[in-house]
């Protein structure tokens, strides 16, 4: 091979070495063959030995020597002597101590290819010849070791080592479970991709990682349907496996994104891993219909204790997963039994939806939502009885949604007393002036069915809806109510009163507003005059202070609807008091209209009964 030098090379007779260049090649040649020589002095001494007469001393060198060739490269004579047939007993006694630093170089980037490949057939080699307990608990540790995206990484490498080491032991149920439990202990680090291009770029690998995982579990679960005999080893199996399958639908299953059932839906990693976990789920004898209809109950299907000592919690997020993907992704629903009823499946969903509602993330809230869709469009409007209502669930459901249309949903498909009563609970418990002003919406709408029919509904009529309108024509704190935060709902309560006043005649009395109407004055219309003479007090005297503020350039704080806002410019200021001012004329003008209507009513019918007698 012909050697050129670069133009900027300097010409061979005037290189210059290093003074000691010779002495340091010769101690570099030194140090390789004093590490390959170390670790073939130590397998030379153990050949002689027997497996039992190994001592902790001969480990420790040979792991010392071992590491060093690794780290120094000399791959190619560490492959001859894992090979080498003579070292096979101390290989399998000593090996597993390289695992470790074989797999980190493994997960390098930087060693080159022709390296990688000796890396990866010394691997594969003491996977193949080491102590498969020793190999276990090596592999663990190398799984739990890393942190961010290097977890996935770590995981995909091992997995499949792994599941052969695991084959290899006798007490299967114990390993399975250890692996298991380190692997989702570790998969629960990563972030769930929610979008589209999230789930595609998977970043962090758990899509792989869920993919792979199955990979490793299906031969342990075809062991379990293979084999035939319930032997105690065989339950502690499915056991493990269970709990596994309870862990993955919590996470990642319980927060992930599922893609549209189009085209894509077929390549989607959490419905594929979804999917999977519910199918072992029957091959291990608990098919997910015993599953989600016997939770709840005191005695669980599931006969082990160490599950049912771990928080209630767990369990409940498992099952609430569960049944979305059931239910909602319709994944394996084709084992539901059919003779099941709407209303008794609505039901049963009722816990899981509270399950998720009562989480933060929003993405599991539009979970609930979504299982609540799915219940109520299954039943008819007006069908359910109230008697599902004394269900605690039921009414605490409907309290923690954000979406009104779903309420309305809700609603829609409940019978009359069930709406009654629902109404009275918001009512009383929402504390949300948007919330409340739907509900009463919602009344106005009800008595207006019921006053067009030929029969009334006795629960929007008479004594029963006087007791309703008693929650809703009121001030919370009389005169002192903030008017500006309860706005929406004083609106909807002066609308709904405007409405009974024009079509319900005082001799009519269908209502019963005409009998109460003192109270309503009293209670509401009176304070109400009063709260909105001052509120517009203080808010004009906002005003005035804004303007001088204007004047000076200063920035001042005002109080909007009993909160303080700090150093707000005061061109701003005057835009929000000026808006709070506009929702008091509002309100003065609909109340001023509501009086107006009943004055007429009553003078009309004053009139009418003099002319009659």
């Amino acid at each position: 091979m012909e050697w050129r030098a670069s133009e900027s090379s300097p010409p061979i007779d005037k290189l210059v070495l290093h003074p000691n260049f010779c002495e340091i090649l010769a101690s570099k040649l030194g140090e390789i063959r004093m590490a390959v020589e170390e670790l073939q002095s130590i397998i030379k001494r153990c050949q002689i030995l027997e497996e039992q007469d190994f001592k902790e001393e001969d480990f420790g060198l040979f792991q010392l020597a071992g590491q060093r060739c690794i780290e120094e490269g000399h791959t190619d004579q560490l492959l001859e002597i894992i090979q080498n047939e003579k070292n096979k007993v101390i290989i399998k006694n000593m090996g597993w101590n390289l695992v470790g630093p074989v797999v980190r170089c493994l997960l390098c980037k930087d060693k080159e290819d022709s390296k990688r490949k000796v890396y990866f057939l010394i691997f594969d080699l003491l996977v193949k010849l080491c102590n498969p307990k020793e190999l276990l608990l090596g592999l663990l540790e190398l799984i739990e070791e890393p942190s961010g995206k290097q977890i996935s990484q770590s995981i995909l490498l091992l997995l499949q080592p792994l599941q052969t080491v695991i084959q290899k032991l006798h007490n299967k149920a114990y390993s399975i479970g250890l692996a298991l439990s380190t692997l989702w202990n570790q998969l629960s680090l990563l972030p769930v991709p929610y979008s589209k291009e999230q789930i595609q770029m998977d970043d962090y690998g758990l899509c792989q990682c869920c993919k792979a995982l199955i990979e490793f579990t299906k031969p342990f679960v075809e062991e379990v349907i293979d084999n035939k005999e319930n032997s105690l080893e065989n339950e502690k199996l499915k056991d493990e496996l269970l709990k596994f399958c309870f862990k993955s639908l919590k996470c990642p299953l319980l927060t992930a994104q599922f893609l549209e059932q189009s085209e894509e839906g077929g390549n989607d990693p959490f419905r594929y891993f979804a999917s999977e976990i519910i199918g072992f789920l029957s091959a291990i004898g608990h098919p997910f219909p015993k599953m989600i209809f016997n939770h709840g109950r005191k005695k669980r299907t599931w006969n082990y204790l160490e599950f049912e000592e771990e928080e209630d919690k767990q369990l409940a997020d498992s099952m609430a997963s569960l049944a979305y993907l059931v239910f909602v992704q319709g994944i394996h629903i084709d084992q539901l039994p059919m003779v099941l009823s709407p209303l008794y499946l609505l039901q049963f969903n009722m816990g899981h939806i509270e399950v998720f509602l009562q989480r933060t993330e929003e993405s599991v809230i539009s979970k609930g939502l979504e299982l609540l869709e799915n219940s109520l469009l299954r039943i008819e409007d007006n069908s359910l009885l109230y008697q599902y209502l004394e269900i605690k669930s039921f009414l605490t459901v409907p309290q923690r949604k954000k979406s009104l249309a779903m309420l309305q949903l809700y609603i829609n498909k409940l019978d009359s007393q069930g709406k009654y009563t629902l109404f009275r609970c918001l009512l009383n418990t929402s504390n949300h002036s948007g919330v409340e002003a739907f509900i009463i919406q919602n009344i106005k709408n009800q008595i207006d069915m019921s006053l067009k029919r030929t029969r009334n509904n006795k629960w929007f009529t008479g004594p029963q809806l006087i007791s309703l309108l008693d929650l809703v024509l009121f001030l919370p704190e009389g005169a002192e109510t903030d008017l500006l935060q309860n706005s929406d709902r004083i609106m909807a309560s002066l609308n709904l009163l405007r409405y009974l006043v024009i079509k319900d005649n005082e001799n009519d009395n269908q209502t019963g507003l005409w009998t109460e109407l003192g109270n309503i004055e009293n209670n509401f219309l009176k304070p109400l005059h009063i709260g909105l003479n001052m509120s517009k007090a203080h808010y004009e005297a906002e005003i005035k202070n804004s303007q001088e503020a204007q004047k000076s350039k200063d920035l001042c704080s005002i109080t909007v609807g009993g909160e303080e806002i700090p150093n707000m410019p005061p061109e701003m200021q005057l835009k929000v008091l000026h808006s709070a001012l506009f929702t008091f004329d509002l309100i003065e003008s609909v109340l001023a209209r509501v009086e107006e209507l009943i004055e007429i009513k009553t003078k009309s019918t004053s009139e009418e009964n003099t002319g009659i007698k």
